[in-house]
């Protein structure tokens, strides 16, 4: 199936969670991220059970430091 992340677009598994695409499909660290679909905030505490659905746009912000 297809989703939106951060604009581009990615061919991923059905059945695949938040955390699988970071993992699995982006080879992304989870350290410092906050992810969002469909412009709602995905908890990581939920990142495992939110299965994404085709067409979702998901949207990746890296936490950095900084003043």
């Amino acid at each position: 199936m297809e989703v939106s992340v951060n604009q581009q677009h990615y061919s991923v598994p059905q059945q695949c969670n938040v955390q699988a695409l970071l993992c699995d499909v982006l080879s992304q660290s989870t350290h410092g991220l906050a992810v969002a679909v469909n412009q709602t905030i995905v908890p990581k505490t939920q990142w495992e059970t939110h299965l994404l659905l085709p067409g979702d746009e998901i949207i990746i912000i890296k936490a950095t430091q900084g003043g």
